[in-house]
């Protein structure tokens, strides 16, 4: 996986996908109280719950561009229609798609297309290494400068707000840059995990 970003296969199109799910649409009962010299903006602690939706992203690894979707729910029918998406983003290429290890990626619908689309392939990270896909970072960013913040007062209020910030993401994206080598890497993912053991 680590040689898919520092070096991906000529011609092809190596992606991040993954979803962010259960994102809940919040309303603040107060409006927040802007910054102003010497205090940080403020907000109520209370807020109403309006439902919720997941994001579905791909994170081109060679521009940072973003492939996304919201649905109501996470299951297969919906990874599967999100690969669909992807696939016809990227017509006539080989596809190569880095994902964690949740059990709708690998679901016996989502293989069976997979077997019938040869140019599309699944790379799987290594189990509690969900850090190795890109598309994480993404997820982070958006969290912090659109969702957090925010206050929605409906579901589709939400889904326009992430839609609109994807869009302008697109417009001025760059790639993400590894900054440690494979090696160093390849140590940080193979290692064996003890219980309590943080790094």
């Amino acid at each position: 996986m680590v040689g898919l970003y520092l070096d991906p296969p000529a011609r092809a199109i190596v992606v991040c996908v993954d979803e962010k799910a259960q994102i809940q649409a919040l309303s603040r009962t107060a409006p927040n109280l802007p910054l102003r010299p010497g205090s940080p903006e403020r907000r109520s602690h209370d807020y109403a719950r309006h439902g919720t939706t997941t994001l579905f992203a791909a994170l081109e690894v060679a521009t940072g561009k973003v492939v996304d979707q919201c649905f109501q729910q996470h299951r297969h029918t919906e990874f599967l229609a999100f690969l669909k998406l992807v696939a016809k983003t990227y017509p006539r290429r080989q596809l190569h798609l880095v994902v964690d290890n949740y059990g709708t990626h690998s679901h016996a619908t989502v293989r069976a297309w997979l077997a019938k689309h040869p140019r599309v392939h699944l790379h799987f990270t290594p189990t509690s290494a969900s850090w190795m896909n890109l598309v994480e970072v993404f997820f982070a960013i958006i969290t912090r400068q659109a969702i957090r913040r925010g206050s929605f007062p409906s579901v589709a209020d939400l889904v326009a707000a992430i839609r609109r910030f994807c869009d302008a993401w697109n417009q001025r994206c760059q790639p993400f840059l590894w900054v440690k080598d494979a090696d160093d890497i390849m140590v940080r993912a193979t290692r064996k995990r003890t219980s309590g053991t943080e790094q």
